[in-house]
């Protein structure tokens, strides 16, 4: 009896982590991941978050952006999508009103590109 119950327990914890995992993080579309490290690099994202792979991004006022890729929300609430996130690295407040995380004046091309670079983060 006991031996059945560590199996279906076994079993349950399997398919509720099954769950937890994302197959392929998504992708931004139109964007170029090395010219938008450079544009995290040159609007010193890093002042405010630790980015690996961006010298001196040491940042702790925002959340650190390792693994960014795998992500399910974008500031805890906004569901992680290539649209929803060139929506948010374009103009923050205009989504979540109360953040502290500025618009920097990217344009379209720029938002997509840094969207891709941060996809990458895994």
């Amino acid at each position: 009896m006991h031996a059945q119950r560590a199996a279906a327990a076994l079993a349950a914890a399997s398919l509720a982590l099954a769950g937890c995992s994302r197959d392929a993080p998504p992708v931004a579309t139109g964007g170029d991941p090395a010219r938008g490290r450079a544009l995290v690099a040159a609007y010193e994202c890093g002042v405010c978050h630790r980015i690996p792979g961006v010298r001196g991004a040491r940042g702790v006022v925002g959340p650190p952006l390792a693994a960014f890729g795998l992500r399910s929300f974008i500031a805890g609430r906004i569901p992680n999508t290539p649209p929803n996130l060139v929506a948010w690295v374009t103009d923050p407040p205009r989504l979540v009103p109360e953040t502290a995380m500025p618009a920097l004046g990217l344009d379209d091309q720029q938002a997509r590109d840094v969207a891709a670079y941060l996809y990458q983060l895994r």
